[in-house]
């Protein structure tokens, strides 16, 4: 399943998702800090869902209250509803 995600409140753009049998098979940013988000997405490929949304989930950037690893566990969550 291919989702996309408008985060809110980080500097990233958007978030392409591809899951498939609750695996994260792609995971892409755009606009952020690149280098970081690009390994961001390396690092949750091939994860289960639920682990990574565990691990990213309530870190925080800056005193932002979020971060674009705390996006991308609500859009893994959004993403496991739709």
């Amino acid at each position: 399943m291919k989702y996309t995600y408008i985060p809110r409140g980080v500097c990233s753009r958007m978030i392409e998702l591809d899951i498939e049998d609750d695996v994260i098979r792609d995971c892409k940013f755009v606009g952020g800090c690149n280098g970081n988000l690009k390994g961001i997405g390396a690092l949750v490929k091939g994860m289960d869902v639920d682990d990574a949304i565990e691990k990213l989930e309530g870190i925080d950037c800056g005193g932002r209250g979020t971060s674009c690893p705390d996006q991308l566990a609500k859009a893994l969550k959004a993403a496991q509803e739709a």
